[in-house]
């Protein structure tokens, strides 16, 4: 009896054993096949994109408090065309934007917003996470910007100040890339060009300045710079139908005042009601002393009408 019970145990023990191999065998080939699939999936190109269109209107009638009557717009685009391939990914995106106020004592329609950028970055997979990269970003803006003011007798002014190309930004260059997912990444560049594009006819007035109208020198219609450039994008859910989109640019130029590092972050809150309707926060900040001596802040906020493509 005692021998039968000594074989009995020894069977269930190596049964036992066998069946946490088999387990642990099976958990390692279907990670395996997870991690096939993911990186088979997608190959060929990967596209989408929203169509936003933000409105703000007030009117006042006999209002005690005061205010002004003023009707707003705003259009935006946010399209992603990402390739894969074997160890070759291409990422890219293209925002744009463009918004108008119109209030009712003013003779002047002003932007509240007026941005185009193309993002791109091409890489080559080095090992886990990390790829060799090229990138490049363009940012420019479509119609003319002003200055405004009143002149002697109250009436307000403006002075046409920027345009389209000017100013416009091209910077690229090599780096290493970093790529959790669509939703996290990293990409480091340390011997990036950067060109900053302007019409003449801002830099050639009489009594201009060398460099007061976004770096570039009298007469002259372009601006190069060398240094190292680091970018950041990570996209998450706050809770359910609440997304957050983070983008943070830095940049130091090695030719003129590297401890001046340039920055440019945006922020970009989707609040979905629906699927066509979204309450939308859109937030940036600029820091770049060859603009302005200081932050630039802009801050969109609005019920929005969305169409994805």
């Amino acid at each position: 009896m005692k021998k039968i019970l000594l074989v009995v145990i020894g069977l269930a023990t190596a049964t036992f054993a066998q069946a946490q191999s088999s387990e642990k065998e099976l958990i390692q080939n279907t990670e395996k096949a997870v991690k096939l699939l993911a990186d088979t999936t997608h190959v060929g190109w990967k596209k989408k994109g929203t169509v936003t269109f933000l409105f703000n209107q007030s009117n006042f009638n006999n209002w005690i408090a005061g205010g002004e009557n003023n009707l707003s717009g705003n259009l935006g685009i946010n399209y992603d065309f990402n390739y894969k391939k074997g160890d070759l990914t291409w990422d890219n995106k293209v925002l744009a934007s463009y918004g108008l106020l119109q209030t009712k004592n003013t003779d002047f329609e002003k932007k509240t917003d007026d941005r185009f950028e193309l993002n791109s970055i091409l890489g080559k997979k080095a090992f886990g996470n990390w790829y060799y990269s090229l990138f490049l970003n363009f940012r420019t803006q479509f119609t003319k910007g002003y200055l405004y003011g009143k002149d002697i007798n109250g009436a307000e002014i403006r002075t046409e100040n920027t345009d389209f190309l000017s100013p416009g930004y091209l910077t690229f260059g090599p780096g290493v890339y970093w790529k959790k997912d669509d939703n996290f990444k990293l990409n480091f560049a340390p011997l990036t060009s950067k060109i900053t594009f302007v019409n003449k006819d801002y830099t050639s007035g009489i009594g201009y300045v060398d460099g007061s109208y976004f770096g570039v020198n009298a007469n002259k219609g372009m601006r190069y710079e060398l240094g190292f450039y680091a970018s950041a994008y990570y996209k998450f859910n706050v809770m359910t139908n609440v997304s957050a989109e983070n983008t943070l640019n830095l940049y130091s130029n090695y030719l003129e005042d590297p401890q001046n590092v340039d920055m440019d972050y945006s922020l970009a809150i989707v609040m979905k009601i629906n699927k066509f309707l979204s309450a939308n926060l859109s937030f940036q900040a600029i820091y770049d002393d060859n603009a302005f001596q200081g932050f630039q802040t802009r801050e969109v906020f609005g019920l929005g009408v969305n169409f994805g493509f």
